[in-house]
């Protein structure tokens, strides 16, 4: 075919995808067919193609082992937790999901008790026992569940965000015994903006959004047999809960952060004083 025309040109485009793969097939198929009527949609003019193109470019250039611009840009566009809802339909009683994040990182294996924070949010940071149990969709202990957390600063930075912090500070990885028991020391976490220095602040300065994501710490939870659980426990009575920047909020995983000041339970815990005492049992899905 040598008439390309506004009219004729993604049916061309179409005939000429023959993928061995069938859902390389789907996929490449169904991309272009909604590509296409976007930009029949918007009439683009080739200054703003020239833009999209510059845009894209920069975004991957933002992109290296410590920063996901483009895991960024998916969270604010909404389509993270698109993809996560898609992912994780079920019947089950279980945790709900939520987005990953773009700043999960190795961590070290601990113990149970030990404290994730090494930096100056030791003595500075509100000091929070995060404690609770891994169970199946029954109710019954997990054994063996490896349980990796992450959090920012009080300032608002991740460890890998930020060189004046020690390396992987406010994260951990914890394995449970046959009680399923978990608990381990932290901060309160605190509110913070995503990255604004890059294409996704761009986004959102250009659609009159803010960059803030409420309190919360993640988890990463794995166990043979079950589907993995990516979630987060966020902050009750943050004021950024109802406008997440990355659309990341569910009411289940908003828990109230009481603070003990019994003296019998501090002196339990490894605490000098009062401590935000949060305690939560997450439930896995069973693997199909």
């Amino acid at each position: 075919m040598r008439n390309l025309t506004e009219a004729n040109l993604t049916e061309i485009v179409l005939k000429r995808i023959n993928s061995d793969n069938k859902r390389s097939q789907e996929i490449l198929t169904k991309l272009i067919k909604h590509l296409h009527a976007f930009i029949k949609d918007l009439e683009p003019t080739e200054e703003e193609w020239f833009q999209a193109i510059d845009f894209l470019t920069r975004t991957g250039k933002k992109c290296d082992d410590k920063r996901q611009e483009f895991i960024l840009l998916s969270d604010v566009l909404g389509v993270s937790m698109l993809v996560d809802a898609i992912n994780h339909r079920t019947k089950q009683d279980a945790t709900e999901t939520t987005v990953t994040g773009p700043f999960h990182a190795p961590a070290l294996q601990m113990k149970m008790g030990d404290n994730i924070a090494r930096g100056k949010e030791v003595e500075t940071g509100e000091p929070t026992l995060f404690r609770g149990k891994i169970l199946d969709p029954n109710g019954k202990p997990i054994k063996n569940a490896k349980i990796d957390v992450w959090q920012s600063n009080d300032d608002g930075f991740y460890d890998i965000q930020d060189s004046s912090q020690p390396e992987m500070n406010l994260r951990g990885i914890f394995t449970t015994d046959e009680t399923g028991e978990f608990w381990f020391k932290s901060i309160k976490p605190s509110p913070y903006p995503v990255p604004t220095d890059g294409p996704v602040g761009e986004i959102l300065r250009a659609s009159g959004r803010h960059p803030m994501r409420p309190a919360h710490i993640h988890f990463w939870i794995e166990a043979e047999g079950y589907q993995t659980l990516i979630t987060h426990i966020f902050v009750e009575g943050d004021e950024y809960l109802d406008s997440d920047a990355v659309f990341g909020v569910k009411e289940s995983l908003i828990l109230d952060f009481p603070l003990n000041e019994n003296k019998a339970d501090a002196e339990k815990w490894g605490y000098e004083g009062a401590f935000y005492d949060v305690e939560y049992d997450f439930k896995l899905a069973r693997k199909a």
